[in-house]
């Protein structure tokens, strides 16, 4: 089966090469030249789109994320078992889901019949990213998803928790995403304002994605289109 690999830090991120080594390298890269957190389902209608084959299996996109899907099911592969967004150098928990690129790469895939998984990791500030580690939990997870039926026209979206180092590995949860809002703030200075939310203090029902990965769990969720 043909698996793409697509994300919105870049197509040079770590977390994508992460992405790749927990595919065993038999993922397709179509992933956005340049970092495009947080653009949403943003498509290019409205010029050309450029794309660059850097390897056999590597094209960098001069696009979103979602263009890169369009891309690859249409233009790249038309044998495409799934879509496989990340690993993303943070959270995309409860309703980060309609601002992450990350997530409309793999939800750009279900509107096409086509599976999608998206894969973020929150950042527990000040930790940094163990990108092996995050690789080893990634490979697992995909090994469990790709065996468990998908409604259609739905995606699974994973959310890796950080843990200090040595912690037990994390369990796998399948729970519902939170639909509360994060955090909104901002910092004036004159006519400008500032975001400084903390995703951190965000609200965290019982139970729901957000709870499960702040409490040092892999939260995954089956989302609708």
């Amino acid at each position: 089966m043909t698996l793409i690999l697509t994300n919105d830090d870049g197509i040079d991120a770590p977390g994508i090469q992460a992405l790749q080594k927990a595919v065993a390298g038999k993922g397709v890269i179509v992933a956005p030249k340049k970092p495009l957190s947080g653009c949403g389902h943003r498509v290019t209608t409205r010029r050309p789109i450029h794309l660059l084959q850097r390897s056999l299996h590597e094209y960098a996109v001069e696009g979103t994320p979602a263009d890169c899907t369009r891309i690859a099911l249409t233009q790249i592969s038309n044998n495409v078992k799934w879509v496989l967004s990340g690993i993303n150098a943070g959270g995309n928990l409860g309703v980060d889901v309609y601002i992450s690129g990350t997530v409309a790469a793999v939800r750009e895939a279900a509107i096409h019949g086509i599976g999608g998984i998206a894969v973020s990791h929150w950042i527990k500030r000040p930790l940094l990213i163990d990108w092996d580690l995050a690789t080893r939990w990634t490979a697992k997870v995909l090994t469990e998803l790709f065996e468990r039926p998908l409604s259609p026209k739905s995606f699974w979206n994973v959310n890796l928790p950080h843990l200090t180092p040595n912690s037990p590995d994390p369990e796998i949860i399948f729970c519902e995403p939170s639909n509360e809002p994060l955090p909104v703030n901002y910092r004036m200075e004159g006519d400008l304002y500032y975001y400084q939310g903390v995703y951190s203090r965000r609200a965290r029902s019982p139970g729901s994605d957000v709870d499960v990965c702040f409490s040092g769990n892999i939260a995954i969720t089956q989302i609708q289109v």
